[in-house]
Formats: C-alpha cells, structure tokens, sequence
C-alpha cells in the first residue's frame, strides 16, 4: 500500500511542471525567429493586465471511433502540425511533456510574425496545459482536453486569459485581437478533427466575461511586450540575412 501510495504520488509530481524563475528556450532552426523567450517568466492570467475572460471552443469529432485519451495522445505527439497556416510553434522533438517551453512565431496584423512562447505547465494523458509568458498577447493559461458527450468524444480549448498590457488591450477593443484568437483557435480544432478523418463539423465557442476590472500595476508588462520588441528587431534580421548568417 505504501509503495502504491508512493507512485501515485511520484507520477502526480511528473505531471506538473518543476517551479523556475526563469525560462530556457529551446534550440530552434534557423529560420526561427528566437526571441522573447530566453530568460523570461511565465505569467498565465494572473499576471494580465486587462479584463479576464474565458474563452472555450469545442468540436465533437462525430463518428470517429477514438476516446478522449487517443485524441490527447495524439495531440500531445503531433501539436504543432495541427497550427493554422502562418504560425509556427517550435519545441522538443517529441510529444509534450511538463515543463517543455516552447518558442512561438505567431501571425500578426498587417503580415507581421510576433514572437513569443509557453510554458507547458501540466501534462497528463488527460489534458496538458500551458502558460504564457513575459511580452505574449494575453496573460493566459490554454488548457487543452478531451471527453464523451452524447456518445461522440469532443475535442476543447480553454483559455483564461488577460490581455497583457495596454497595446494589446487596444487591439482586443478594436476587434481584430479577438477575432484572430477565435480563428487560430477554431482552425486547429478542424484541423485535429480531420486527423480523425472528421470534416464539417462546426466549432463551437463561447465567451464569458470572468472579471470586468483591469489590473494597472501590470501596466509595466508593456516593457516586455514582444510584438513591438519583434518589430524593433526586424532591422537585425535583414542584415544577418544579408549576411547570410
């Protein structure tokens, strides 16, 4: 009994990520651009600086003769080829696992690419989910799950999230932050769907507004916003290129 006791505890311990102060970012190609992540914190919600919501979007992967667990084995093994064209995330060569940070090449407005990371904060054969970190688009935890619901196994993201500092409070004002968000989001669910070789089914979302209020003393988060930092950089980019380093 003790022993059992034991390794329940020791897998429950693997599942969650081990506590850092700062992230790694890990090795990446070079077409990647590698920034704003090396040497950040995670943050999640807590640290946003806007109204929080939660935002879910679900897709029943009707007739696919797959359970829950299949579908996060899955997910976990092949996360990045189910991203929407334009965004890119890059990260162990292997299915997730806790404590795994990944670096993000994100599709911005007007052509731009934002680069920014995660922090896979908890993984099981259940669920995984991850935190963002300094200078993302929202202050926010995306929890990625799977269950049975009328006899047919659907497939659901929940973000809890914040945006992050006032620039980004802005872009989710006028609309086009949101709708961004709600479209990578409801792509890589049709996307998983089709893996399990499900086509038309719909995406359903749902929007919840949690806490009205904004956080101002996480104005300072704009120091480390990573679509201006990405920007500022683009300059760097273009002579190494022409470099051809």
């Amino acid at each position: 009994m003790a022993e059992e006791q034991t390794n329940q505890r020791t897998r429950a311990q693997g599942r969650w990520a081990k506590p850092v102060d700062r992230l790694t970012a890990p090795h990446v190609p070079k077409e990647a651009i590698d920034l704003n992540v090396q040497g950040r914190r995670a943050t999640g919600p807590v640290k946003g600086f806007g109204p929080l919501w939660l935002r879910t979007y679900a897709i029943r992967l009707e007739g696919a003769a797959v359970s829950p667990a299949e579908v996060i084995r899955v997910w976990k093994k092949q996360f990045a080829s189910f991203w929407p064209p334009g965004s890119t995330v890059y990260g162990a060569d292997r299915p997730i696992e806790a404590g795994d940070v990944g670096v993000l090449n994100l599709a911005g407005p007007a052509g731009m690419t934002i680069a920014t990371g995660v922090l896979v904060a908890y993984a099981d054969e259940e669920s995984f989910c991850f935190l963002s970190v300094e200078g993302h688009m929202f202050g926010g935890m995306i929890t990625f799950g799977a269950h049975k619901e009328d006899g047919a196994t659907v497939a659901e993201v929940q973000a809890l999230l914040r945006s992050s500092d006032p620039v980004y409070e802005m872009g989710q004002r006028m609309g086009f932050a949101v709708k961004a968000e709600d479209q990578f989001w409801q792509g890589a669910l049709t996307n998983l769907a089709a893996h399990f070789g499900v086509e038309g089914e719909t995406v359903h979302q749902d929007a919840v507004l949690v806490d009205p209020g904004f956080q101002w003393s996480k104005v300072t988060n704009l120091w480390y916003n990573a679509a201006i930092r990405t920007t500022l950089h683009l300059p760097v980019r273009w002579v190494r290129r022409l470099a051809g380093r």
